[in-house]
């Protein structure tokens, strides 16, 4: 149906049920003249007279009752469906969905959701883990979290954790039967726990920076993982040296189960950012969403 004929039978169904084109005119927002012509436009299509007129009352016609039980009902509740709508708009509900990598998924999104959720039990959350730099509009994702430096310049970044650092390390014994690297180069000479990221399309290089120095140096060694939790695992049986951010490893750094090495060379770089791709129409779930997980600089 087109727009034009949802409006003169919404028209009609005001007048029959008011009973009156004052009325009628009056809820329509619409000039009594310009309401008859619409209805007497209506029933010239049809061929049929919808409405008895006399200077005093207006009145259904048989066809105009039938007419009548068939649209108001479907009008109302089309009204009604537009009303739930508007309450949607304006109501924290929904589901949202986010593609993160492992390491964002836990440190940050993991915080921010307990935060959020509990007062909120309408929202519902898919987290997906991914390492790719996944096409959030084609893949059906409301927003993704990389870093900084990884989203692309079209998409509105909102920063939602600190700078972040990355560390290599190994167990006490793997370093005293190996030795400690002293510079990234050295690392060409010991067992390195590789990374795969499908973002990079292989192994993905390790990188330093010193002194306004980058260097990428891409290890060689006997394992291969996609995964933080089995590098982490890994290094602290004494398998090699494993590549990480830094607060994944702390706690095990602070008990010696792991000692860190090529320190210096490690600096920080922008954390973890949200992205989506347009602030219009944003529901009031998202809205929430964003601002619970906002990064807020520590006071």
């Amino acid at each position: 149906m087109s727009t034009e004929n949802f409006n003169v039978l919404a028209a009609f169904a005001v007048v029959a049920r008011e009973r009156s084109f004052t009325r009628a005119a009056a809820q329509l927002g619409i000039s009594q003249s310009a309401l008859s012509q619409t209805v007497k436009a209506l029933e010239a299509r049809l061929g049929l007279r919808l409405l008895t007129r006399t200077t005093r009352s207006v009145s259904p016609t048989e066809a105009g009752e039938r007419l009548m039980r068939t649209v108001a009902p479907r009008l109302e509740e089309i009204e009604h469906e537009l009303a739930a709508l508007t309450e949607l708009r304006d109501k924290p509900a929904g589901t949202i969905r986010i593609t993160a990598g492992e390491h964002a998924a836990i440190t940050v999104l993991q915080t921010g959701l307990a935060r959020l959720l509990p007062d909120y039990p309408d929202i519902h959350v898919e987290v997906i883990v991914d390492y790719g730099l996944t096409d959030i509009v084609a893949e059906g994702y409301d927003a993704g979290v990389r870093l900084g430096e990884q989203v692309a310049k079209d998409m509105i970044a909102v920063r939602i954790g600190p700078e972040m650092r990355m560390a290599v390390v190994g167990s006490p014994d793997y370093l005293a039967a190996h030795g400690r690297p002293e510079i990234p180069q050295d690392l060409m000479h010991h067992n390195c726990i590789n990374i795969r990221l499908p973002t990079y399309g292989g192994l993905f290089p390790w990188e330093f920076e010193k002194d306004g120095r980058e260097i990428k140096v891409r290890v060689e060694g006997q394992l291969v993982f996609n995964n933080i939790g089995l590098r982490l695992r890994s290094a602290l049986a004494g398998l090699g040296l494993a590549y990480m951010p830094e607060d994944h490893a702390q706690d095990h750094i602070a008990a010696g189960r792991l000692v860190r090495v090529l320190e210096d060379w490690c600096g920080s770089f922008p954390g973890y950012h949200l992205y989506y791709p347009s602030r219009r129409h944003a529901s009031p779930a998202f809205s929430l969403l964003v601002d619970a997980l906002r990064y807020r600089s520590p006071r």
